[in-house]
């Protein structure tokens, strides 16, 4: 049986890879490996999500779900690096690989990586951001998880930033997002990805 990256344990035999990717005009090292969502490179729907993020002044703590290897979380941590930025994903090697990656872009003094199956195991309720690259494959049902339960880990006034592309649900995302939060807006759209923002 073939196990995709949104399992616990992918039995894909390894293949690690190591590469470089400029974001927001700033190198990061990154490796992957098979199992793993987008092993070869940062994907592109990941790189829309960082270039529409903006930050609030009172922004300082993220939850990234779903981090795979870590590229957004890790991205945004050495940015910010006065920001505190929790990763969970439920694939135990992309965790193992997300702690690597904030090592080796020095950004785990301020990142915290964890195993959580959506919000499971995540007990804090102050983020000021929730952001996620959703695991698409994993189906709508997780999809719409991370978007309604997201309300319950977030301030007043934090907001919850997602990336899908239009044919994979996007409309009806933006639909529950408005539904749970009473605002939606598309920040960004880009070669068929949106990037959709709500406020609590």
């Amino acid at each position: 049986m073939t196990e995709y990256y949104f399992t616990e344990d992918p039995n894909a035999e390894h293949a690690e890879r190591t590469w470089d990717a400029t974001i927001l005009k700033n190198i990061f090292t990154f490796t992957s490996d098979s199992g793993v969502f987008s092993k070869n490179n940062v994907d592109f729907g990941t790189k829309t999500l960082l270039e529409a993020i903006s930050f609030q002044t009172s922004d300082h703590k993220i939850l990234d779900v779903g981090c795979g290897y870590g590229p957004i979380g890790i991205v945004i941590a050495k940015l910010h690096q006065d920001f505190v930025v929790h990763m969970t994903d439920v694939n135990h090697r992309s965790l193992g690989l997300a702690e690597r990656n904030a090592k080796s872009n020095h950004v785990d003094q301020q990142t915290k990586v964890f195993e959580s199956n959506v919000y499971e195991q995540v007990q804090d309720q102050d983020y000021t951001s929730i952001i996620s690259n959703p695991p698409v494959r994993a189906g709508k049902k997780i999809v719409d998880q991370i978007i309604s339960e997201a309300k319950d880990h977030l301030v007043d006034g934090g907001q919850l930033l997602i990336v899908l592309q239009k044919k994979q649900g996007a409309p009806s995302a933006k639909k529950l997002m408005n539904e749970t939060y009473g605002n939606a807006e598309v920040i960004k759209k880009n070669k068929g990805y949106y990037i959709l923002r709500s406020v609590k």
